[in-house]
């Protein structure tokens, strides 16, 4: 046997009757032919971080617009932190580890510049049903790789389309991604917040601390514990109803204390124009997009293809881009 078919094996026989085995899944859109030395959600995973999309999540904002501290975490630091935290849930319920972390490192490729900042304008002025884990699947379907796309399998693009909202993943180790993603983010916007001197751990209600702790560790570690409880042997995933209250009321705080929070998202607006009159101007300059936007233009609408670009920029690139289109050239100049 080659070595990707000893891993099926092993699954077989080491991982929970409720795992996804990779030999069952459904495929890929293209031919293709198989590796020797990796599963087929192994190769998912190793797709995705090659990926030129994967590589830009280092320079798109998290919660904070260009912070100057190096610690603040990034769509990038963000997704690694998603993917241990899967991983961790993923291993100890003897789950598929290898489709989950695939779909966790793929969840974000779609996110827009500036975080949420951006798809909000993205919704105004393309689609009102745009969200970042639509465009994460298009992403990986159709944007990657000049157009081919990454092909992935489907239980990994089903994971990275349903991490969020309502719906539901179709696999166990797809439904772990959305309570990974959450258990992540609140954790890391605490931090980032303490650090930006907005929030401080008193200010969090005694309440919710008392049944997640007072560190940064203690209260991942207790909603990820909460997880595993609550979905061992079971062929679904939930969290423990003490911790899930206290992690949606610590998440609803956060809402009110940090991601409205004017000094946080001060510079939301600017960002937020500044990505609106890009969008329209390219519609009115299509052949203004790289190439590969542009030619996309003979096959779908103007608008979606202006969108894909915008939600593919950084925020530098973004930045840079809209200082070349609406900022005289000698207002640039350092000694102006």
């Amino acid at each position: 046997m080659t070595v990707a078919e000893l891993f099926c094996e092993r699954e077989k026989q080491n991982l929970s009757p409720y795992a996804f085995l990779t030999c069952n899944t459904r495929g890929r859109e293209h031919p293709y032919v198989p590796c020797q030395n990796r599963t087929e959600f192994q190769r998912d995973r190793d797709r995705i971080i090659h990926s030129k999309a994967f590589r830009r999540l280092m320079h798109k904002t998290q919660v904070f617009l260009f912070p100057v501290d190096d610690h603040y975490r990034t769509r990038l630091t963000h997704t690694l932190e998603v993917t241990q935290i899967a991983r961790i849930i993923c291993r100890a319920l003897m789950l598929n580890e290898d489709l989950c972390e695939a779909g966790a490192l793929g969840h974000d490729l779609g996110h827009t510049p500036f975080g949420h900042a951006g798809e909000i304008v993205m919704q105004a002025c393309f689609d009102k049903e745009f969200t970042h884990y639509k465009q994460s699947l298009r992403v990986v379907e159709k944007l990657e790789k000049d157009g081919r796309g990454l092909n992935l399998t489907w239980e990994v693009r089903d994971g990275i389309l349903n991490h969020s909202g309502d719906c539901q993943a179709a696999t166990l180790e797809g439904r772990i991604l959305k309570f990974a993603d959450r258990i992540a983010y609140i954790n890391h916007d605490i931090d980032d917040a303490c650090r930006a001197g907005i929030l401080s751990l008193d200010d969090i209600p005694a309440s919710i601390l008392d049944v997640l702790g007072r560190r940064h560790g203690e209260r991942i570690n207790t909603m990820v514990t909460a997880v595993i409880e609550a979905s061992h042997d079971k062929p679904e995933i939930s969290i423990t109803p003490d911790v899930g209250k206290a992690m949606n009321d610590l998440r609803d705080f956060l809402f009110d204390a940090v991601y409205r929070n004017p000094i946080a998202k001060g510079e939301e607006s600017k960002a937020q124009t500044m990505l609106e009159e890009l969008f329209h101007y390219f519609v009115k300059n299509p052949d203004k997009m790289s190439p590969f936007y542009y030619e996309n233009t003979k096959h779908e609408s103007v608008e979606r293809c202006v969108c894909d670009y915008i939600s593919s920029m950084t925020d530098r690139f973004a930045i840079d881009t809209y200082k070349k289109i609406f900022i005289p050239a000698v207002w640039q100049t350092p000694d102006y």
